[in-house]
């Protein structure tokens, strides 16, 4: 599997989603915010078909060569109106949602058939595909996930304080309106980077459920960043991995095993918790 070049490409991808979805997913799980990556994932896919109709407008041979470009721009640009809509309070945040489901699919599929192609060539960003995975698509993952997690874990106190207590932060003199932005801006950029490998009706997976299935097992905020990031690489590279010997879609391989640790942590927490508490009160009894 690894003298594959197309698997070079596969691995090298998984390990950057593995690694950068789930930082930002402890932000937004931390704000309640856990269908926001769903959301922008279907703006996303918007902007792949304005990258396939600007491609065709442009006479280029590959209409996939600004796919991901389009996705970036249209998934930031929706995330920046969902938290505009949510800081004017004008419409609830589960409407405003709503409004980014449906118009993305729609809008999607409308322009893939402007820009002449069918449905089907959405297949592998809907659901994730491996084979799509180019060089520069390497490498401008690689770039936007450096991003991610600079974002992510450099400023991790400040975000925390947003996420656990807004008023708070803004007392604290946190420039809040600033970080909603910036949390905004890159869950977006974590949207567009784990779209070739999971898609995007499944990206929100890869970015929550390792979170969750962390809380399961730790106490503290930074302890459940790390486990989940650690959860997603491997979930990400055992999926991959699967792929390769069976055909099935990398996103949805991705996301059972995924699901499928979190059941088993549920199982394991409670056994462990009452482990770790008899051991500390045997401790203190000492």
């Amino acid at each position: 599997m690894l003298a594959s070049p197309l698997m070079q490409r596969g691995l090298i991808a998984a390990v950057l989603v593995g690694l950068a979805a789930p930082v930002m997913g402890t932000y937004l799980v931390q704000r309640r915010m856990a269908l926001l990556g769903d959301g922008i994932g279907h703006m996303a896919l918007t902007g792949v078909a304005m990258g396939w109709l600007t491609g065709a407008a442009a006479g280029l041979g590959d209409k996939d060569a600004l796919a991901v470009p389009g996705a970036i721009v249209a998934s930031v640009g929706g995330a920046l109106l969902l938290e505009a809509v949510r800081r004017r309070g004008r419409t609830s945040g589960d409407v405003a949602l709503a409004l980014l489901f449906y118009g993305g699919i729609a809008g999607g599929v409308l322009l893939i058939g402007i820009a002449g192609g069918t449905s089907a060539n959405l297949t592998g960003y809907l659901f994730g595909s491996i084979s799509t995975v180019t060089t520069a698509d390497v490498w401008l993952t690689a770039g936007l996930a450096a991003l991610i997690l600079g974002v992510g874990i450099g400023l991790r106190p400040a975000l925390f304080a947003l996420c656990h207590d807004e008023e708070f932060a803004r007392a604290s003199g946190v420039p809040v309106q600033a970080l909603n932005l910036l949390v905004a801006v890159v869950a977006a950029l974590t949207v567009s980077v784990s779209m070739r490998v999971v898609g995007v009706l499944l990206v929100s997976a890869i970015m929550i459920v390792p979170v969750a299935t962390a809380q399961l097992l730790t106490r503290s905020f930074a302890t459940t960043m790390a486990v989940a990031m650690g959860l997603g690489t491997a979930v990400c590279v055992a999926g991959l991995a699967i792929t390769y010997v069976q055909p099935l879609s990398p996103g949805a391989t991705i996301v059972v095993l995924a699901i499928g640790a979190y059941a088993v942590a549920a199982v394991a927490a409670p056994v462990l918790l009452r482990l770790r508490d008899g051991r500390a009160r045997r401790t203190a009894a000492a």
